[in-house]
């Protein structure tokens, strides 16, 4: 959620379906008779200039409707934006490019509209126990956020209100933004698309369910009590409902922010190992695992803060809307690859591609053993071998250095060179989100600056052996 701001508010959301799929129709009716007129002019040019302009037009589309989704607000918004984080397979580039650009529904609902969804939600006498600060501290597409004490003991809470009509706007506003992909030609409609977008409608119901989400948190919540570098809010079932969520206030700093970076480089480095096991602990232990990369759900707790522990670093887990769980038939082929990787079997790698069908037997050798090549450089910093990595991600001690080595960009380059992207397979639906979360992962290891080495940390999950000396915690 965006921070706290002052500025406008509104005093509605629109969330109208006949309302809202009007003005889509438009637009898209708008943006394909724009594309049809560019295609037939632009017929008789050069193939050269014919792909350049094609390629801005494409451009101009993709703006267009960006500007479209953000005049809507409300879930349409959201979708956007999940599209933009994964639709890199299904949406042309400059799509995605324009979708990323798409801000987050910053401006507040007015006090006044919260405030009686709170009392159709808690009662007047339970709202009553809340002292609610107007002003919210963050605000999103689907809701915003308020700090509250209670009254009774002076606990610090926060609300994370969803804002009225937006769940049931979902499957309408999902269904006219696939219309108006498809009326402006930016997306060829087939089973790959259509199985994707039942996914992103799968995912937006599971963001506006508060009641699943509040029941993830605290199963979160339990499974970490027992390790002290994490700390994730505790709900206040009371003061919950479906569309109020009700927890304790934990604070922290963004992990940006100046004070996290003048942290030493070993505190730096042990959150960043914390951040690492834990998604090891999603992935091969739990089989529940939260894709939304967006740091906003992470906060650092340093240590002596506030009165806090002086023995350690904390992160503090926010959000837990976009957690997904995951079977064994999907997750037994990922942890293959993975194994395979660390035991640098490349046949295993290719055999894991190909049961996840985005890899194909029927490929030319050269061109499965490029692509398992290219699956196996992801986990340059968990690799045994530090024989192949680049002087410059290496410190003095032979620690990985996880901003500098510059790896999404590098492993890009490689896939980008090679023949594979003619023969790529759009992957199943729950690796493009798996793949997203790695991404999350090491990029917040990057922004910490940590340097270390990932792999005994992924020894002890693939074989169980000891890792102590990379399981430390996160001690000041």
């Amino acid at each position: 959620m965006a921070t706290r701001r002052s500025g406008k508010s509104v005093s509605r959301i629109k969330t109208g379906s006949f309302e809202r799929r009007l003005s889509l129709t438009r637009a898209g009716l708008y943006a394909g008779t724009r594309m049809a007129s560019h295609m037939a002019t632009n017929w008789f040019t050069n193939r050269e200039k014919r792909e350049k302009k094609h390629r801005a037009m494409l451009s101009s589309q993709a703006q267009f409707l960006v500007e479209e989704l953000g005049q809507l607000k409300g879930s349409v918004v959201k979708i956007g934006q999940v599209m933009a984080l994964y639709g890199e397979h299904f949406l042309p580039e400059e799509v995605t490019e324009a979708l990323h650009t798409l801000e987050d529904q910053t401006t507040a609902l007015e006090w006044s509209s919260i405030e009686r969804v709170l009392k159709q939600e808690l009662g007047a006498d339970r709202l009553a126990e809340l002292e609610v600060d107007p002003e919210p501290i963050g605000a999103a597409s689907l809701g915003q956020v308020h700090r509250a004490v209670r009254r009774s003991d002076g606990l610090e809470l926060v609300l994370k209100v969803q804002y009225p009509g937006v769940a049931d706007a979902v499957d309408s506003d999902l269904n006219a933004v696939a219309q108006l992909l498809k009326i402006a030609r930016l997306v060829s409609f087939g089973p790959e698309f259509n199985d994707w977008l039942e996914e992103v409608r799968e995912m937006m119901h599971r963001e506006v369910d508060y009641r699943l989400e509040a029941r993830t948190t605290e199963k979160f919540r339990t499974m970490l009590a027992s390790d002290p570098r994490f700390i994730v809010p505790r709900v206040l079932q009371e003061f919950s409902t479906a569309h109020v969520i009700a927890s304790t206030y934990e604070h922290g700093h963004s992990v940006s922010s100046g004070p996290v970076r003048e942290l030493p480089l070993e505190r730096r480095s042990a959150l960043g190992e914390a951040a690492l096991e834990l998604f090891f602990r999603e992935l091969f232990v739990w089989g529940e695992i939260q894709t939304d990369p967006n740091f906003g759900n992470y906060r650092i707790r340093i240590a002596g803060e506030e009165g806090e522990d002086p023995g350690y670093d904390r992160i503090v887990l926010l959000d837990f809307g976009a957690v997904q769980s995951y079977t064994d038939e999907f997750l037994d082929p990922v942890r293959q690859m993975i194994r395979a990787s660390y035991e640098n079997d490349l046949e295993a790698v290719i055999d894991g591609g190909v049961q996840l069908r985005f890899m194909s037997r029927d490929w030319p050798p050269e061109v499965l053993k490029t692509f398992g090549a290219v699956c196996m450089s992801v986990l340059e910093p968990l690799a045994p071998d530090h024989g192949t990595w680049p002087e410059y991600a290496v410190n003095a001690d032979g620690e990985y250095r996880w901003k500098q080595s510059d790896l999404p960009s590098r492993v890009a380059r490689q896939a980008a060179r090679s023949a594979i992207s003619r023969y790529f397979r759009v992957p199943p639906k729950e690796f493009v989100f798996l793949n997203r979360k790695l991404i999350g992962v090491y990029t917040f290891i990057a922004v910490l600056h940590s340097e270390f080495n990932g792999e005994p940390l992924l020894r002890k999950y693939l074989y169980g052996e000891d890792a102590s000396a990379t399981s430390q915690s996160t001690k000041a």
